[in-house]
């Protein structure tokens, strides 16, 4: 097993480059996103993949897998093409995941917005984005219905001027080999979203993955998952799905698996808490300030705490505070907390926690974790661009298959990001110590987070 200190030589002889302690993990070569999660789908048919929550409607893998090839043939059969951008502002919702799979299985580019957006905002990105269709539902109809762009409208409501999401699929069901659209060939190293993330600059831009790096980055995240888990794993799906945390970390995640997942499109602290014991939740993605109120808000007291089957809940939008850490950690003491540090130009890129059963460690607490199979991380110093030594804070860099092709239509920064070595310039300070774990320390330009979304100090500028 390789020293995950151990100094890598491999642009010169001044390049301290830090690899994973664990053996390279292999990536398929010729699977797409949505074959690569659904394979071996038809063994777990009849098991819940999505459920709602509140409502408790609720996919099966059959059903997952029928209207995704019924969504993308029906996309097909409307026009659309490959490489071309569908926006969905859709709140977390059953179907979500068949939206961006059946996006994506269709050759098209998924590009996730943020419903709670202002008008102006999603037009914004529409327009960036080159957006050919839009898939929305009822309650946010009017903040895309002067977009000039064909709307899909999921839900019973029938709006005038819109496609009705059920009738859609029965018509692509109708469209059969006969019609005159013609099937291209998706290849991995086709676009397969297009999230927009405000870098390490502030302004707002779509980031271009590819199936390949989504599959990749799936491939080295989920390494540590013994065979034992395969169908096993309950996941709360609470995080915005329009974030790629939330669409790859726990629909596809999760999905890849044949686990379930417990679709929540606010958070309420008793709907919360009712989900996570009669769902059976074992797996909880989550925020700190939902932590704070797991420790802190006396409607906990309500619930039979001793009914939850949670084994684990992980943190990544911030970093936890050592005291909450602890507070939560006396209060549920079987529920392991694990955090993850990673950014929509690369998706994740440590993990503090492995699997026991496969021989893998726990990072220390307050670090993000140990570096993932199949990447390359350096730390660099900000004025002079030299790598740094362990132990040596620096702007923490990332190369593998999983960095973004680049910002859409904006070279300037995409150079800016990404250097000519094929390194990913995070914006981030940190060090690794001897035992190869990553502290994160500052950041080169803040953003400041609010509600849990990035906002640049660049953006509030502009209000005043």
């Amino acid at each position: 097993m390789e020293n995950p200190t151990q100094v890598q030589h491999s642009e010169d002889e001044d390049e301290h480059i830090f690899r994973s302690k664990y053996p390279p993990v292999s990536v398929p070569d010729n699977l797409t996103l949505p074959e690569f999660v659904l394979q071996d789908a038809e063994l777990y048919a009849d098991k819940v993949a999505f459920v709602e929550a509140v409502s408790g409607k609720s996919y099966t893998y059959r059903d997952v897998v029928r209207d995704t090839r019924r969504f993308a043939k029906a996309l097909r059969s409307l026009g659309l093409r490959k490489g071309h951008v569908v926006l969905v502002l859709l709140p977390n919702i059953a179907e979500y995941g068949i939206v961006a799979l059946g996006i994506m299985a269709a050759g098209g580019v998924f590009s996730g917005a943020n419903p709670a957006s202002h008008p102006s905002e999603i037009k914004k990105q529409a327009y960036a984005a080159n957006a050919k269709l839009i898939v929305t539902n009822g309650p946010n109809y009017e903040k895309v219905k002067n977009l000039e762009q064909p709307v899909v409208v999921i839900g019973e409501e029938h709006i005038e001027g819109a496609t009705n999401w059920d009738e859609l699929l029965e018509a692509g069901d109708r469209a059969g080999t006969g019609t005159r659209f013609t099937k291209e060939e998706v290849l991995q190293s086709d676009l397969c979203a297009l999230p927009f993330s405000s870098g390490t600059t502030g302004i707002s831009k779509g980031v271009m993955l590819t199936h390949r790096n989504l599959v990749a980055n799936l491939c080295s995240s989920l390494f540590s998952v013994g065979s034992e888990m395969i169908g096993e794993v309950t996941t709360l799906g609470l995080i915005p799905f329009f974030h790629i945390y939330g669409i790859t970390g726990i629909c596809c995640a999760t999905l890849r698996n044949k686990g379930k997942v417990v679709v929540m499109n606010r958070f309420d602290l008793r709907t919360f808490l009712n989900a996570l014991i009669t769902q059976e939740v074992t797996f909880a993605p989550i925020v700190p300030p939902i932590i704070l109120a797991l420790v802190k808000n006396p409607i906990v007291e309500e619930f039979d705490l001793s009914k939850l089957k949670l084994r684990a809940i992980m943190t990544a939008a911030a970093p936890l505070a050592p005291e909450l850490l602890a507070s939560f950690e006396n209060k549920f003491p079987g529920v392991q907390v694990q955090e993850a540090y990673g950014l929509t130009e690369h998706s994740c890129i440590t993990l503090t926690h492995g699997n026991p059963m496969k021989g893998h460690d726990t990072a220390k607490k307050n670090s993000v974790g140990f570096i993932l199979p199949n990447l390359e991380i350096k730390f660099i110093d900000p004025d002079t661009n030299r790598s740094l030594p362990k132990n040596t804070p620096g702007e923490l860099c990332v190369r593998s298959q999983c960095v973004m092709q680049g910002y859409y239509k904006n070279k300037e920064e995409t150079n800016r990001t990404i250097d000519k070595n094929g390194w990913l310039h995070t914006g981030d300070i940190a060090y690794i110590d001897d035992d190869g774990d990553i502290f994160i320390v500052d950041r080169i330009k803040e953003l400041i987070k609010y509600k849990g979304f990035q906002v640049s100090s660049l953006n509030i500028m502009t209000f005043f």
